[in-house]
């Protein structure tokens, strides 16, 4: 079936990859008990999803069992957004949960791309991840097609999914009406969520429980319910070029965003050319100076100072000179990860070793997932 082609039936519909694959990535992951493992207790329960808290293309989910799912898209350079928003995230969450971050190549396809791009972007990102910080001893990474069972789970959950539900969604509204794939950023990525937990409830309801030991399996939910994870730490990093909109990949400039890989000439160019305003001094809350705002929380984040120290040190500030100062934190800041990065993608072996592990470690979880679901389903056993 072609990416724009939907069935329906009277029970569902097959969903468009874009809707599913990361539902599918998500709940086959989350769904098997972790493996019990020392660590500290988790934050409590946290069932408010924030409209806008989550990066595009980066789902955050969290279950009972304490294991941590996520990925990002290999599509266009993994941006400073993406890193203080996310990635940065991940490296505390490794020491608190089971964690499984994974690089989403299904869900990347569902768009116009450069197929023979596809492959470096993958590996590119994946030495991303560890440079910024994520130890492969302690999360699983992997790609996303390297697990099969995500495929398989995905037209599954297409064929349980009512055609209403997918309504709601942006994303599939908006590609249905072959639009501009510029949806609302957060908010898309809050209805990804609010529908995998609809489609696990629905398939723990048509088929688990009872009906599923009928059938020789052990009953009860085939699916755990993933939720969000908010970390307290988050940010949103809107663009250089327009401080009421976040920073994207999808953005037409290269201007608007700071690359993780970009050399320290582009990011001097970058910040210097940035929009800023002409009020005197430097503020954080006017509501007049989005540009400000951002510019100066980007540089609180990165130097790690608090809200208060960044306002002491440059509330009395030109434009001219915080500039300079932000510059010189974000180089500082990125350069061991520039470094890295280099060193990842010198060593082949290495990285491809991490992703065969991660790989590994994401099927053996997700098959067991897999081979319930076909059971509980009523599937002749292979």
């Amino acid at each position: 079936m072609s990416s724009t082609a939907h069935r329906s039936s009277a029970r569902g519909v097959a969903l468009a990859p874009e809707d599913c694959s990361l539902l599918a990535s998500t709940l086959s992951v989350v769904s098997i008990a972790a493996r019990p493992k020392r660590l500290p207790a988790p934050p409590r329960r946290r069932l408010l999803l924030r409209r806008g808290s989550m990066p595009r293309a980066s789902l955050h989910v969290w279950c009972s069992t304490k294991r941590v799912v996520s990925g990002v898209q290999p599509t266009g350079m993994v941006h400073l957004g993406n890193y203080l928003g996310a990635i940065k995230n991940w490296v505390a969450l490794q020491d608190l949960y089971e964690t499984f971050f994974f690089i989403v190549d299904l869900h990347a396809i569902t768009l116009p791309y450069d197929a023979p791009e596809l492959s470096k972007a993958t590996r590119s990102t994946a030495a991303i991840y560890l440079a910024c910080g994520i130890d492969s001893s302690k999360a699983s990474i992997f790609v996303q097609s390297h697990v099969r069972a995500h495929v398989e789970l995905m037209w599954l959950l297409s064929s349980s999914t009512p055609i209403g539900w997918l309504n709601r969604m942006i994303q599939f509204k908006e590609k249905s009406r072959k639009a501009s794939d510029l949806v609302p950023v957060g908010e898309d990525q809050t209805q990804h969520l609010e529908l995998t937990r609809e489609i696990a409830e629905r398939v723990n309801n048509l088929y688990g429980g009872r009906k599923w030991k009928k059938l020789g399996g052990k009953g009860g939910s085939l699916f755990k319910v993933p939720e969000a994870l908010i970390p307290p730490a988050g940010a949103r990093v809107m663009s250089l070029t327009d401080g009421l909109s976040k920073m994207s990949k999808s953005a037409p400039s290269d201007q608007s965003r700071i690359n993780l890989l970009d050399p320290k000439d582009v990011i001097v160019n970058k910040i210097k050319r940035c929009k800023t305003d002409s009020f005197p001094g430097l503020e954080f809350d006017n509501p007049e100076r989005p540009e400000c705002r951002n510019l100066l929380s980007i540089y609180q984040i990165i130097t790690g100072k608090s809200k208060e120290e960044v306002v002491s040190e440059c509330q009395d500030m030109n434009w001219g000179t915080f500039k300079t100062t932000l510059t010189d934190a974000l180089i500082e800041h990125l350069q061991p990860i520039q470094a890295r990065y280099e060193e990842i993608v010198s060593d082949p072996g290495y990285l491809d070793n991490v992703l065969l592990e991660g790989a590994g470690k994401a099927s053996e979880i997700a098959d067991i997932t897999l081979n319930n679901v076909y059971q509980a389903m009523g599937f002749l056993r292979r």
